[in-house]
């Protein structure tokens, strides 16, 4: 019996290794409720992210005595990445909230949503916020729609991503390290092109 999982967006880090070992050890222990003659099941799990993720640092990082058979699918989650009704177990974990571009609108300088260079729409006008959120509902669609083609009958999906209850104020105090970031990765972007006129 083989059971298979994806991780979707799984970066490089530690925190995806430990959601697999969670998500293997939770069948185990479920599979042990209905008596102690149970076959183990073999794991096949699938790392996803982006091409241009390191693969070989997240490799490197899994447990020598890991209990299941890992293998890297590189590619964008919105769209379909495996061979129909085949994972048993979808997994992903503060990636979703990722678009998978930007929507054109906002670096169009003559569109009403255009962004100034902007990374996100804290204290933005209403079509900056439309257009963040029509991209997203479109993304969000399309991973769905492709997870519902991947999963078994009967698979589990289980999906953790940050987001607001409706009628709370994205200008909470918890989301202004987003100020922080834009103003750190502008500096970074101004650093390398002042390097690169030298």
């Amino acid at each position: 019996m083989e059971r298979q999982s994806g991780n979707l967006g799984c970066s490089v880090g530690i925190n995806t290794i430990i959601a697999v070992e969670n998500i293997i050890e939770s069948v185990n222990l479920k599979l042990q409720s209905f008596g102690p003659n149970q076959e183990a099941p073999e794991f096949q799990v699938f790392f996803n992210d982006h091409v241009s993720n390191d693969f070989n640092t997240l490799f490197k990082s899994l447990p020598t005595d890991k209990q299941y058979f890992a293998a890297g699918v590189p590619g964008l989650f919105q769209g379909r990445l495996f061979p129909k009704a085949s994972l048993h177990f979808v997994h992903s974990s503060y990636a979703l909230h990722w678009l998978s571009k930007v929507p054109k609108e906002l670096i169009d300088k003559n569109s009403p949503a255009w962004n100034k260079g902007r990374i996100h729409y804290t204290n933005s006008l209403k079509e900056v916020r439309d257009a963040y959120s029509a991209q997203f509902a479109e993304g969000i669609e399309s991973f769905l729609n492709a997870r519902a083609q991947e999963l078994v009958s009967g698979g589990l999906m289980t999906l953790i991503m940050p987001c607001l209850p409706d009628g709370i104020s994205s200008q909470c105090a918890v989301f202004a390290f987003k100020d922080l970031l834009e103003a750190c990765l502008n500096e970074m972007v101004d650093e390398v092109t002042f390097d690169q006129t030298q």
